[in-house]
Order: structure tokens, then C-alpha cells, then sequence
């Protein structure tokens, strides 16, 4: 039986309990099944995927909007170009840049601490994370509960769940739209 290297760790079983015999190639069945049909699907559905995910990353340019204006987004995101994140349960936001030439990923924000501790709220983490997407205008998250929504309304950032599930560039894109389209209506 071999060790990993950095924690000792045996592959299979544990020091001193050798299990390798049980995981041997004579244990694996001789024949396979491969179901065609299923597989050709999943394959099918894999390339939809990517196809959506493509296009997800394109560069969006909202449509007719001022030059000037700049919208800074947060996203909470388990990847997949989607947004599809528990505000709580986030690691990281990723931070993009809406304006009139479109939709551009600035980079990614690592959270230290997060929010959600097992269905209870962490008040001092959240304290952090304010701070650390201050500088944002939205935080766009699949859900998010009512005290973290409070905060981030009081530091001046909007929180919405509103694009749940949906392609990150499209959504920024169309609530940057939205909200040219608000400011004209206001002026």
C-alpha cells in the first residue's frame, strides 16, 4: 500500500489496516454495459450546456445606454458562468463592470469567513464581506436572508436574487439597461 507523501494518509483504509487486497483488478466485473442511447444523451446535454456557457460569456453590450455610466456588480457563484449562490454560502464574489461598451469580469473577491455557519448568521463575517464589496452598487446571489440584505442596503450596495439561476453577463447587462433606462426616466 503506498502513503500520500504530504499527510501520511493511506490510499485505501488506514495506517495499519491494510485494505488493498479488497480493491484489486480480479474484484472488477468482466463485462460493462454501455447503454448508447444514454450515453449519446448525456453527451448531447453536455454540449447544450457548453453552448449556453459560451454564449453566458460572450461580450454583452447593453442596449442604447450613455457613455459615463458604470455599474460595479458582486456575484455569488458556484461557476458555470451562473448565478447560482447562496449569498451565506459564498467563498468568493466575482466582480464585474457594467458600462456602455458592455459587461467585463474585474476579478474575484476570496471571503475569509462565510456568512452562513450552519443555518446560523456569522454578524462579524458579515461585518467583512460589507466591506469587502463596498465599493459595489449590486450583489446579484441566488438567495439571500433578510439581515444580510439589511446591511448591504445600509452600506449602500443593492442585494438582489432577482437574476437567480441565470447567465451572470446577460443578467448584468439587462439590469444595467434597467437602470439607464430609470435614470432617463428620472431626469
Amino acid at each position: 500500500m503506498r502513503h500520500c507523501r504530504q499527510c501520511r494518509a493511506d490510499a485505501v483504509g488506514m495506517l495499519g489496516e491494510d485494505r488493498g487486497q479488497e480493491f484489486t483488478l480480479d474484484k472488477l466485473p468482466e463485462t460493462i454495459e454501455v447503454n448508447p442511447a444514454k450515453r449519446e444523451a448525456y453527451r448531447r446535454q453536455i454540449e447544450a450546456k457548453r453552448e449556453l456557457a459560451a454564449f453566458a460569456r460572450m461580450a454583452v453590450k447593453p442596449a442604447e445606454t450613455r457613455p459615463g455610466r458604470v455599474l460595479t456588480v458582486a456575484v455569488a457563484s458556484k461557476g458555470d458562468a451562473l448565478i447560482n449562490q447562496h449569498f451565506g454560502h459564498a467563498k468568493e464574489f466575482l466582480i464585474y463592470r457594467a458600462d456602455a461598451l458592455g459587461v467585463k469580469f474585474l476579478g474575484a473577491r476570496k471571503i475569509d469567513d462565510q456568512y452562513c455557519q450552519g443555518g446560523l448568521g456569522e454578524d462579524s463575517s458579515l461585518s467583512r464581506i460589507v466591506e469587502l464589496i463596498r465599493d459595489c452598487d449590486v450583489m446579484l446571489c441566488a438567495k439571500i436572508g433578510g439581515c444580510p440584505r439589511g446591511e448591504l442596503k445600509a452600506a449602500g450596495i443593492e442585494p438582489s436574487d432577482a437574476y437567480a439561476h441565470e447567465y451572470i453577463a446577460p443578467s448584468i447587462a439587462a439590469l444595467y439597461a434597467a437602470r439607464c433606462a430609470e435614470a432617463d426616466a428620472d431626469a
